[in-house]
């Protein structure tokens, strides 16, 4: 109950009705001034904000001593706020209890966290399995709850559907769609023999396949146990005036009681003199400009980039971001655009090649696999014609055939090739390697008797991609990529972009090794992503970063930083602007300990009461806020773009 008041006391609406009577108890004191018209303490505006702003702080003091056995912030705050009212000085009170609830709320602003991922992503679950069981000779499909399939059991998968396990092909072959865990944009050709994981998507073949893990093992669990754990070891950002306080509140009290001795002794206690400047220490000395320093900075720096179309979810993300020097890219989808174009046609006979493309793009005409789309989308671009063929064929996983212009041609890999008796000899073994070594994938063609050449298609690399590292490098960071790809394909794109480090063959939990090991080293880790098998890494990472146009709403939910329109070139943007908000931070910490240092000396000779007190209180909060406003002005997207 008292919880629930307590977070509606904190709501912008009633922050705005405290601000509200505040300045009605502001009108009251200059009134005062000139006037000599004075009302009562009892009935000072002020008492309003007091109850809206103070009961709150009141609340979280005595909650941290009793649950937490620790002493906050608020507890100063609550001192300050009593021993004010004690001497009738309801306005100090009052001023002291919003700026600090002021405080709060931006800080509450800059340290949403969004888990709306984990959930789509337990919403892609499968919850079933057609497991086949043989009872005297005959077969027979059981649907059961993915909890009760067992090690071993037999599970079919026809096209289309998604796999429920992890598991070894036995019978049948198909194209996989594995980007939910490896991020790769190019399905895998799976056989007998071959692995495949819960999670994935089964193309085009029935396959039959023997449960290698029970579900709660499986790929796709683990990879929600880790957005589960990350979610919860998600510290929230830490204020200077809590980290502070075990200090602040004894140093503060024992100041105040110094000063209200030594005035006793020096002048006496006439018209309560010592107690008034005993308590206007504890208004001056109250951590509210300390409390500001951060969630302004933070509140600018969020600002400025959602300008240039960054969306920072986090103070924490922003400030961990300003220290960040290690890199951590995916690559499909987020180095590259993540879809297939052809990249080379190559003629191995006296086929020309625009009537290879021809032929390949005629025969994939009827194909659905992802590399046919690439090959006849190039063709009808390229004004190539599409000619009829007929008795087409397709075989799962291999590459297809069909009949053209009454010549049968084959489309697909070397093994489809030599199953279907077209010879390949060595020199064609040495010019595919070339290829691969690029990164590139291979659609051979050739008629019933020999090779006639082969299509390339690879990943297209952004266009910003290699100007983006370059400039992170030029920062002093350090770029690595994690992928799911081979080695031979994160080999090539690291050297067509120059990166500095990379690891290849990469599950989920495999790049949230590695950030682990970045992070128990000392550094602070950004990882950019955009596939769903990157959320885990994102939400290990210090800071994670997904592309919003073409990531899922798993990624983004689980990024703590957005790019907008997928820009992958506003990184070296951002690094600039984190460290610049972590500057303006530390420098805001500095002139708050600076204000308050010389309003405690002003207190204890009497010449702050705690009315001008809380003036000065009130200009160095305004300070904080103007060297935040400063960072929201600056044009740091014009500097880095000089770099």
């Amino acid at each position: 109950m008292l919880e629930k008041i307590k977070e509606r006391l904190e709501s912008l609406p009633f922050l705005i009705v405290s601000g509200v009577f505040l300045l009605l108890s502001l009108g009251l004191l200059i009134v005062k001034y000139v006037t000599d018209f004075e009302l009562s303490p009892y009935i000072d505006f002020a008492w309003v904000t007091i109850v809206i702003s103070g009961l709150p702080i009141m609340y979280e003091a005595v909650e941290s001593i009793v649950e937490d056995h620790k002493i906050s912030s608020e507890l100063l705050i609550s001192i300050a706020i009593i021993a004010s009212i004690i001497i009738g000085e309801v306005f100090a009170a009052g001023e002291v209890a919003f700026i600090m609830a002021l405080g709060e709320f931006l800080e509450d602003l800059t340290v949403e966290r969004a888990k709306k991922g984990l959930k789509n992503l337990i919403d892609i679950t499968p919850t079933k399995a057609n497991v086949l069981e043989i009872e005297n000779d005959v077969e027979r499909i059981v649907e059961k709850d993915i909890n009760d399939v067992k090690i071993r059991d037999i599970v079919r998968i026809l096209p289309g559907e998604t796999i429920p396990v992890d598991g070894e092909v036995i019978v049948g072959s198909s194209s996989v769609n594995q980007a939910v865990l490896t991020g790769e944009s190019m399905p895998v050709d799976v056989a007998p023999g071959d692995s495949v994981y819960a999670g994935t998507n089964n193309l085009y073949g029935s396959i039959d396949i023997e449960v290698s893990k029970e579900f709660e093992d499986s790929s796709l669990s683990k990879m929600i146990k880790l957005l589960k754990e990350t979610e919860e070891n998600q510290a929230p950002i830490g204020r200077i005036a809590d980290k502070w306080a075990s200090i602040l509140v004894p140093v503060s009290c024992l100041i105040a009681i110094l000063i209200g001795i030594i005035t006793y002794i020096m002048i006496g206690n006439e018209n309560n003199e010592a107690l008034i400047r005993g308590v206007t220490v504890l208004v001056v000395f109250c951590p509210c400009a300390l409390s500001l320093a951060t969630p302004t900075s933070i509140m600018a720096g969020i600002g400025q980039a959602t300008k240039h179309g960054v969306l920072i979810k986090s103070g924490e993300a922003l400030e961990a971001m300003g220290k960040s020097k290690i890199f951590c890219f995916d690559k499909t989808g987020t180095l590259t655009y993540g879809t297939l174009s052809v990249s080379d046609l190559v003629s191995l006979s006296s086929v020309n090649e625009d009537e290879l493309l021809k032929i390949c793009a005629s025969i994939e005409s009827r194909s659905e696999h992802p590399l046919g789309k690439a090959i006849l989308k190039y063709a009808l671009e390229s004004n190539i014609n599409i000619d009829k063929i007929d008795d087409f064929s397709i075989t799962s996983g291999k590459g297809v055939s069909g009949i053209l212009n009454n010549h049968k041609y084959y489309c697909g890999n070397e093994k489809y090739l030599l199953e279907n008796n077209v010879k390949l000899n060595d020199e064609c073994d040495f010019i595919f390697e070339k290829y691969r070594n690029d990164g590139k994938a291979l659609v051979l063609i050739a008629n019933e008797t020999e090779i006639l050449g082969f299509v390339t298609l690879s990943d297209v690399v952004r266009a910003t991609a290699k100007e983006t590292i370059r400039k992170l490098k030029a920062l002093g960071g350090k770029v690595v990529l994690l992928t799911g790809d081979n080695e031979t394909t994160a080999k090539a794109i690291a050297k067509e972009l120059d990166i500095d480090e990379i690891r290849a063959n990469l599950l989920p939990e495999g790049k949230v090794e590695i950030i682990n090991e970045f992070k128990e080293k000392g550094y602070e880790v950004t990882m950019i992503g955009d596939g769903i098998n990157d959320a885990p890494a994102l939400k290990t990472s210090s800071v994670g970063i997904s592309l919003e146009g073409i990531g899922s709403d798993i990624t983004t939910e689980a990024a703590s930083i957005v790019l907008l329109n997928d820009d992958i070139e506003k990184m070296p943007y951002l690094s600039l602007l984190s460290r610049a908000t972590v500057k303006t931070i530390k420098i805001s910490i500095i002139m708050a300990l600076l204000i308050n240092i010389i309003a405690v000396i002003l207190s204890g000779f009497g010449i702050l009461t705690p009315i001008t007190g809380a003036i000065v209180h009130n200009v160095g909060s305004l300070l904080i806020i103007l060297n935040a406003t400063f960072l929201y002005d600056k044009n740091y997207y014009k500097k880095f773009n000089e770099i």
